[in-house]
């Protein structure tokens, strides 16, 4: 025997947000959904992805597996460490 009054309410025409402003519409079981990202403005969907180097970690990681260029600055001081 099924139970009453188990589900959440359904939303067929449910608003998604993103920086203030509407976006879409979907099912959920939320009236109203705010979201940091979308496929309008996520970097993989749009081509505009860059590599954000916070901290010298990409530097880091490129001398750790000998990935520098020595033509480049920062691959000739790792070069010489060889």
């Amino acid at each position: 025997m099924p139970k009453p009054d188990i589900h959440p309410t359904w939303y067929p025409e449910a608003k998604v947000y993103c920086n203030g402003e509407l976006v879409t519409t979907v099912g959920s079981t939320k009236p109203e959904l705010h979201v940091d990202v979308w496929s309008g403005n996520h970097p993989f969907y749009t081509g505009t992805q860059k590599i954000i180097d916070t901290e010298g970690r990409v530097e880091r990681f490129l001398r750790k597996y000998g990935m520098t260029d020595s033509r480049t600055g920062d691959g000739a001081a790792a070069d010489k460490k060889k």
